[in-house]
């Protein structure tokens, strides 16, 4: 008995972007590049990002290769999750084409921001960042724009709206990063962040009628 397959759920850009973030971690373990925050492995140097490096010409692939590694399970866990579930929103929102370039160019440019607030401000050239966190910080400050009464549970349990679910996400990570020591790319966070904003201002100066109607839709 033939089965109907839905093409278009295989061919989703948020679940190939799943499936490689996991594939490459599962590499990067079994290469032993899951060295913990101070990245004392070859291998995890030459994927993660450091400022250091970057700054002296070297490993500007890393600005791509750090967005798929991830510093152990649970760092993987949520940052998938997270992408689960905005990313696909997004993709069906704007489209494939506009989502995969808002997830590159936002994780690319929370790297930059990363390391050029680490030589101007931070003063840390020695650190490291990894993760897709940049990059879906990206789709979401595209959503506190275009969606932003759209109601949200952040961590599950607290309901807000989208613009206010994104500010709250920034200053408890900030908060807790600064609090409690935890290595927590909170710049990059940052950087991607204004890349979705940014995107999103721009739709809504090209496209004002469509853009207003998907505000309205989505803040039944």
């Amino acid at each position: 008995m033939r089965r109907k397959v839905n093409i278009s759920a295989i061919s989703s850009y948020t679940h190939y972007l799943i499936f490689a973030n996991v594939i490459f971690f599962i590499l990067a373990w079994g290469l032993g590049a899951l060295s913990g925050v101070d990245c004392d492995s070859t291998v995890c140097k030459d994927i993660a990002l450091q400022p250091l490096r970057i700054l002296g010409g070297e490993g500007l692939w890393t600005f791509f290769t750090s967005m798929f590694m991830h510093a152990g399970l649970g760092h993987l866990f949520i940052n998938m999750i997270s992408l689960m579930f905005i990313g696909g929103f997004v993709e069906k929102l704007v489209g494939k084409k506009r989502f995969l370039s808002l997830y590159f160019a936002a994780g690319i440019f929370a790297g930059i921001f990363f390391v050029l607030f680490e030589a101007i401000v931070g003063g840390n050239l020695n650190i490291y960042a990894v993760g897709a966190s940049g990059a879906i910080f990206g789709l979401g400050g595209l959503l506190a724009i275009l969606t932003p009464r759209l109601p949200v549970l952040v961590f599950f349990i607290i309901p807000l709206p989208m613009w206010m679910a994104m500010v709250f996400l920034m200053v408890v990570l900030w908060s807790l990063s600064v609090g409690l020591g935890l290595p927590i790319g909170n710049t990059a966070h940052l950087g991607g962040l204004l890349i979705g904003v940014g995107y999103g201002l721009y739709l809504k100066h090209k496209y004002p009628h469509r853009t207003k109607m998907i505000s309205r839709y989505f803040s039944k």
